[in-house]
């Protein structure tokens, strides 16, 4: 547990729910061996992961979605309506579009997969501690695969739904965005500075009236706007 203030400051407190005890363990061992984390709790199941959130009120939760008693779809989302800050990153082996989108809808902050780097994954937290979101490429590679297998109804969707008065460059920047780039990678790939692209894509979160990239990610899919 955090000691004093200044811990508290300078460390990320992490709640890990995972049923699988391995899994738990090894995870567990890794936040506690990174200085920058602090592991304040642990749940196998969906109840206890709610109780635990609303009690030690972590900085992070890491949600594992196939969980007994209540999945980590709906745990998110009680955890979300309860008004708890908690930002809520998704960390599972499941691929599946509807899964991911169910676990955004929810609330989630962010959907990581099994098996991940522990770069990208203390990448992750990083990001989704500072409201940034995180989506794994892999995942932003198969929703956007949906997509490109109805080329026909993508193309109707695209000028009917940008209704923000999103301009050219910041539905390419939205559209790198939900590729998985970083704002450097962005930053390269359109050839304009870091800070442009920082402007970006704050103005792209102000027209879409949400909070982290994420979430603008979810949205410009699921309204053709990529």
């Amino acid at each position: 547990m955090i000691n004093t203030e200044t811990a508290a400051q300078d460390t990320i407190k992490i709640l890990l729910v995972e049923d699988h005890i391995m899994a738990r363990m090894g995870t567990a061992l890794y936040i506690k061996n990174n200085p920058e984390f602090d592991l304040v709790g642990q749940a196998e199941d969906g109840i206890q992961a709610i109780d635990l959130a609303l009690q030690l009120k972590p900085d992070i939760i890491l949600m594992d979605i196939g969980l007994p008693k209540i999945d980590g779809i709906e745990a998110t989302k009680k955890i979300k309506e309860s008004g708890l800050e908690a930002s809520i990153l998704m960390l599972t082996s499941r691929e599946d579009k509807e899964d991911v989108f169910a676990a955004l809808s929810a609330g989630a902050d962010g959907y990581i997969m099994k098996g991940s780097s522990l770069e990208t994954l203390t990448s992750a937290i990083k990001s989704v501690s500072k409201k940034a979101g995180w989506l794994d490429p892999m995942i932003a590679r198969i929703v956007l695969g949906n997509i490109q297998n109805n080329p026909v109804e993508e193309k109707k969707e695209k000028p009917e739904n940008n209704v923000y008065g999103l301009t050219k460059k910041e539905l390419e920047v939205l559209s790198l965005l939900s590729e998985g780039l970083t704002n450097q990678e962005i930053s390269e790939t359109l050839v304009i500075s870091i800070s442009t692209t920082k402007a970006h894509v704050h103005n792209i979160l102000q027209k879409l009236y949400l909070e982290d990239r994420t979430k603008a990610v979810v949205k410009a899919i699921k309204e053709g706007l990529v």
